[in-house]
């Protein structure tokens, strides 16, 4: 699904350079849960951004459902993200002056779904995630744990291949987000393949693979017993 080989980014800072990513190599298969960790500077973020196609790399090759992401104009870009990718952010990023529906339908709008049927998938998604009596609510009417459910529901909404999420439980309490890595689980048991950028150890233990890094290339890549969150959601 996901292959990384070889991958270098840099930053220019003023007359230097800052080397963030050296010599990436990473492959996700179809259907896996990856847990992406390091500390701040690790190079984790960038990496996302790039498999996101919000960043490019400098070196090396990336290729995502065996496309080749290289060279890419902004319309490209965006048309690529939207056919192959969901995310999800740790600042929810809903539009506030739209209901919870509209917030999910969105995706489906830039592909030019018809608004009847865009409003019955964002429905189905809004349900799925338990919060179809909530559909009509704006996001400043909605808990934490809520906006950051919408925002999964919109990132499933246009069926993505890939789930990117970014920190996804950072701005929640233990509670909140053992309830959201359910429903992620869930998600992932349906055999969608999602990537989380985490500092979490918790949360990293929920998915099924860990992925280290530190200063920029990959110390430890393991596979885990996944740790189920229902066991802590009542």
């Amino acid at each position: 699904m996901i292959e990384i080989k070889d991958l270098h980014k840099s930053y220019k800072m003023g007359k230097n350079s800052l080397h963030v990513l050296k010599g990436i190599n990473f492959s996700v298969e179809e259907g896996e849960l990856v847990a992406i960790m390091g500390s701040s500077g690790s190079g984790k973020s960038t990496l996302l951004n790039i498999l996101g196609m919000l960043d490019v790399l400098d070196e090396g090759s990336y290729s995502l459902d065996k496309v080749p992401i290289i060279n890419l104009n902004e319309t490209k870009a965006a048309q690529y993200r939207n056919k192959f990718l969901g995310f999800v952010f740790q600042s929810f990023n809903l539009i506030n002056y739209k209901t919870a529906l509209e917030n999910v339908a969105l995706p489906l709008y830039y592909q030019r779904v018809g608004r009847k049927e865009r409003n019955i998938k964002a429905l189905k998604y809004l349900e799925q995630v338990g919060l179809k009596e909530w559909a009509t609510h704006l996001p400043n009417e909605l808990s934490g744990g809520q906006k950051q459910r919408v925002a999964i529901a919109r990132a499933m909404a246009a069926e993505p291949k890939v789930l990117l999420a970014d920190e996804p439980t950072g701005a929640l309490d233990s509670k909140t987000s053992y309830e959201v890595m359910d429903l992620i689980q869930k998600i992932n048991d349906s055999g969608n393949t999602i990537l989380i950028v985490t500092h979490e150890p918790d949360i990293a233990n929920m998915c099924k693979r860990v992925v280290h890094l530190k200063d920029g290339v990959i110390v430890e890549d393991k596979k885990i017993t996944q740790v189920r969150a229902s066991q802590y959601v009542q």
